[in-house]
């Protein structure tokens, strides 16, 4: 057992996985895939700004026909599977430089991480993935688009994640805790991750960065947190308010079958004539 900072940070993860070995092994286990590469960018834009919304990509990196991009997301927001779409994309859109054809000269991989549980009840896997390719009305699928938008979560590994995926699963799972057991990672690909996420050989100007990372982190859980109390509360006035009001329409409605003046159900209910009016009453 040792301890290690936890891949659920994002500094963290790009710091283990932007290592060229550790990438292109992760590529070929989680797409089966070769991508002829001598560097991965972190933190990476193009050049020029496509679409209204500035994009950045945890880990890119790409040969002469592959595009490869690694997000990793700990907090999954409300607009997580849009989000990464948007990304997936934009990196698709990005290579159509000219109006005279519309060509993608790069396949895209877009891989997104997410290592929390998801909050989405209907959405339990360890890994799917998305591609463009349309089904005829005879239900053959027709690949036509090579591209692809894969969601892996580590935390629901189960008996059929496939096998090539499991272990990096299990390896980014196991050390969010902050501890991990390494005898159950020994191939080579993972001894260059632990060597990267041991405590004990960490850069400190990398854990002043995991420490922001984390008080980041607790600062959208407790909004989270405190924006859930607050809808519960209110709905709860609602519900009250709501049923007061019943409570009041029921009584007025007596009151008028008693023969007791409009007036004065009024002026005891607290309602109005607008409340009223679509009322029957005899």
């Amino acid at each position: 057992m040792i301890d290690v900072a936890p891949l659920k940070f994002g500094v963290v993860f790009k710091h283990a996985f932007s290592q060229v070995t550790v990438f292109k092994s992760f590529v070929k286990d989680v797409i089966d895939i070769d991508i002829n590469i001598d560097k991965v960018h972190t933190e990476y834009e193009y050049p020029t700004q496509i679409g209204f919304v500035k994009s950045k990509y945890d880990l890119f990196a790409e040969d002469i026909e592959k595009r490869i991009i690694v997000e990793i997301q700990h907090i999954k927001e409300e607009d997580f599977f849009d989000r990464f779409l948007y990304y997936h994309l934009i990196s698709l859109v990005e290579q159509i430089g000219t109006y005279q054809k519309y060509q993608f000269e790069k396949t895209v991989y877009t891989i997104v991480v997410l290592t929390s549980l998801p909050r989405d009840k209907s959405v339990q896997f360890s890994c799917a993935v998305s591609d463009m390719s349309p089904i005829d009305e005879h239900g053959k699928k027709h690949n036509i688009y090579p591209h692809r938008l894969i969601f892996l979560c580590p935390r629901l590994v189960n008996e059929d994640t496939p096998v090539n995926v499991k272990t990096w699963l299990e390896l980014i799972e196991d050390s969010l805790d902050g501890k991990l057991e390494e005898d159950k990672f020994t191939a080579q690909k993972f001894k260059d991750i632990l060597n990267a996420i041991h405590q004990q050989r960490i850069d400190p100007t990398l854990l002043a960065q995991i420490k922001d990372e984390a008080a980041w982190e607790d600062v959208k859980r407790e909004e989270r947190k405190e924006g859930f109390e607050a809808g519960v509360q209110l709905g709860l006035q609602e519900g009250v308010q709501q049923g007061e009001r019943r409570k009041a329409l029921e009584t007025a409605q007596k009151m008028l079958s008693d023969g007791i003046s409009l007036e004065t159900v009024l002026r005891y209910t607290g309602l109005n004539h607008t409340d009223l009016e679509d009322k029957p009453h005899d």
